[in-house]
């Protein structure tokens, strides 16, 4: 197992890389939770990429790919699906949602109201869906990546802490630098590079990726680590809200598979420390006046840095 998830990731991030330019850190997270069996929240202004990403990576690993654009009169039908009834058949026939797939893009998740939001908790977290008493596989693999403006908040409704928390990360895209944004120019010049875009992953050997993912050893006191930093968030005053259970198991999956994808069969405190604020940041709540989630990022910062590092043998 050892080395082989490093070749795994080079090959699909190298395939993502022909399509958007200079986000390897933001894909190689991308792909960490998708290994994890986790969900994605992609949190930025328009234009930066977030919806050429998630198609990009369903082209690399050969999976089916659907959008949903959220508004504020989309019904939970509209993403489950609903029974319909057929007169030539005389019965009721199944017209399948659009999380009948392996990734959905749930674009712009807050503009749909609460009731709309809350038609994806099923989906998400039992990895079924439940139609008129009858319960359905959406599809395996199952990845969610939704995204939301932060800017532009009039007619939006914020996700609740439940919705939230269902999110394996957080991530951003960021603006691009210079050299960064000339060279989407040039890429984007005469072609559109996604058209011919090729998969390098088949849904059977993703399958197996994530099996050998969920084999990486973690050391107790590398366990112990990750609790020191979950419990640390619920001990700060202006924290309304700390990590749940929930972001502790999470941080220990999407550990495994980022040991996993460096081409290591077990984590070590750097894998902790790079996944804290994508995985823990959006669970905290903050009390009254105390901010948003770039205020949490920045507390998970400190309390990670603040927090004994473990200097143990990491392996087996």
């Amino acid at each position: 197992m050892e080395g082989s998830g490093k070749r795994l990731g080079d090959r699909i991030l190298s395939n993502i890389g022909e399509v958007i330019v200079g986000k390897e850190k933001v894909a190689r997270m991308l792909l960490t939770a998708l290994l994890a069996e986790g969900h994605v929240l992609l949190e930025d202004v328009p234009g930066t990429g977030k919806t050429k990403l998630a198609k990009t990576l369903a082209r690399s690993i050969s999976a089916d790919f659907s959008r949903i654009q959220f508004t504020p009169d989309l019904l939970p039908s509209d993403i489950t699906g609903l029974n319909i009834y057929d007169r030539q058949k005389n019965q009721f026939v199944l017209r399948k949602g659009p999380v009948f797939t392996n990734i959905l893009l749930a674009d712009e998740i807050n503009r749909a109201t609460p009731r709309t939001q809350a038609g994806l908790l099923e989906c998400m977290e039992e990895r079924q869906v439940t139609i008129d008493g009858e319960s359905y596989v959406p599809g395996s693999p199952f990845f969610v990546i939704a995204t939301q403006n932060p800017v532009e908040t009039a007619g939006t409704f914020p996700l609740p802490e439940a919705q939230m928390d269902r999110f394996m990360m957080r991530l951003s895209m960021g603006i691009p630098r210079r050299e960064e944004e000339l060279a989407i120019l040039e890429k984007y010049m005469d072609r559109e590079p996604l058209e011919g875009l090729g998969s390098v992953l088949t849904l059977e050997e993703l399958a197996a990726a994530r099996g050998e993912a969920a084999q990486v050893f973690v050391h107790r006191c590398i366990r112990e680590y990750m609790v020191d930093i979950t419990e640390a968030t619920r001990r700060e005053e202006e924290v309304a809200l700390g990590v749940s259970p929930r972001g502790s198991l999470a941080l220990l999956r999407c550990a495994k598979a980022y040991a996993y994808l460096d081409g290591r069969d077990y984590v070590i405190p750097d894998d902790v420390k790079a996944l804290a604020v994508p995985v823990l940041a959006h669970r905290i709540l903050l009390g009254y006046g105390a901010g948003d989630t770039d205020n949490a990022g920045r507390l998970v910062e400190r309390i990670v840095s603040a927090v004994s590092v473990p200097t143990e043998d990491f392996k087996k």
